[in-house]
């Protein structure tokens, strides 16, 4: 195995999740990823994972999401982003602090 490879484990029982929203809180030593799945035709959101990594990983996680979005696009088609809402786009979001 090279320097730059690792041996990832994921257990059997790791089941994946699906997340249509994701809210991102920060402080000076972390961010906070709490993904969502929002309940279509309601107000409600059901949260799947929370997960918190430092400032340098959060650099490092922008710059691989701006990698693989180009490499998708070029394969799959550009992805046009969506329409502006008028109005408060902004959650708030209960039972989490």
């Amino acid at each position: 195995m090279s320097q730059n490879e690792i041996a990832v484990n994921l257990p059997q029982t790791l089941d994946p999740v699906y997340a249509n929203r994701i809210q991102v809180a920060y402080k000076e030593d972390e961010f906070t990823f709490i993904f969502l799945h929002e309940i279509p035709g309601t107000n409600q959101a059901r949260a799947k994972a929370i997960v918190s990594i430092t400032p340098k990983h959060a650099k490092n996680l922008l710059g691989v999401l701006a990698r693989s979005m180009k490499d998708y696009e070029e394969k799959f088609g550009t992805i046009q982003p969506p329409a502006e809402k008028t109005g408060d786009t902004n959650v708030t979001m209960r039972g989490y602090s």
